[in-house]
């Protein structure tokens, strides 16, 4: 795999053909479950999002996966706002705070250049970006213009619309996507959506409709084309990380790669919840590594942060 995929779309025209198509949905804006149908070039749309690009910061960034980072890092874009209201979210600064700088298309496009050419990233890492994908094909565009090539990262919450994926098929090579729920009451609950794990569920198969099984790694071991699963175990709340892991196991793919996560940390509007308003305990987490074992669930990784038990 020498190229990435968006390079086919580009030469074929398909690329400038979606981003036009996207570019009319801010008019009556469907990109995201919600559907708020929001004129986003009159007002902000749920996501509190207008018609003009925002983040926070972009940064070479070391704490993905490891065949995501390789010895220089992720290309991190960390976009502003977001479709969820995660009460433990610990970006909530510019996630729920809307905290960033605006940036002009031929802007963005120079900062994928510079994430490629000056940081030697070894993707480019879309961090919560749906309400951005008009403004993004426009400066990938630009950008492959002048010779950008990276792979592209969709770092997602999950919390999309099947619509939306398809817009990013052949455009997306990894998707590095959370399951955070497999409750929508749950989800309700902790992130504010009614139906978060209907709508996970069918964006997950949508992903590995588009990837499959690819898992494709290049000499230095860094992937180029592939799925990874995040799992955040959360305190109290154990059952949703093993129902997961069983829905990966039992209705996707046992060769997906899961990333189970124990970094749970309790911020933002944890204090409304005493039952998530503390750490994640080390035999609550290892009750779902057993899991994931006994599923036999062996591409991926777990952590090993020092956690205690009360």
């Amino acid at each position: 795999m020498n190229e990435p995929s968006y390079i086919n779309l580009y030469k074929t025209g398909e690329l400038k053909r979606r981003k036009e198509m996207l570019y009319k949905k801010l008019k009556s804006c469907d990109l995201c479950p919600h559907r708020c149908m929001v004129d986003r070039t009159e007002k902000p749309g749920y996501c509190k999002v207008r018609d003009v690009t925002r983040i926070s910061e972009y940064v070479l960034y070391p704490g993905e996966e490891p065949p995501l980072t390789g010895k220089t890092g992720a290309g991190g874009i960390f976009f502003s706002n977001c479709n969820m209201k995660c009460i433990y979210c610990q970006n909530f600064k510019f996630s729920q705070e809307g905290f960033g700088k605006e940036v002009t298309v031929q802007g963005l496009s120079e900062i994928f250049l510079e994430i490629q050419n000056n940081k030697k990233a070894v993707n480019l890492d879309l961090i919560t970006a749906t309400a951005y994908l008009p403004f993004i094909y426009d400066a990938l565009i630009i950008a492959i213009e002048k010779g950008f090539r990276l792979p592209i990262v969709w770092n997602t919450s999950s919390y999309e619309s099947v619509e939306t994926l398809k817009l990013l098929d052949g455009v997306v090579d990894i998707y590095l996507a959370d399951i955070r729920y497999t409750s929508n009451a749950i989800g309700k609950k902790y992130s504010g959506v009614k139906d978060y794990w209907t709508v996970c569920e069918q964006a997950i198969f949508e992903m590995y409709r588009q990837i499959g099984n690819d898992f494709i790694l290049d000499n230095e071991n860094i992937l180029k084309r592939g799925i990874i699963l995040r799992i955040l175990v959360l305190p109290s709340n154990i059952q949703q990380a093993i129902q997961a892991l069983k829905f990966i196991k039992y209705d996707l793919s046992d060769r997906i790669a899961v990333s189970l996560m124990d970094q749970y940390v309790p911020v933002n509007h944890t204090k409304n919840f005493p039952e998530m308003d503390r750490f994640l305990k080390k035999s609550e987490y290892e009750a779902v590594v057993e899991v994931l074992q006994e599923l036999e669930l062996i591409n991926g990784w777990v952590q090993e942060h020092k956690l205690i038990d009360e």
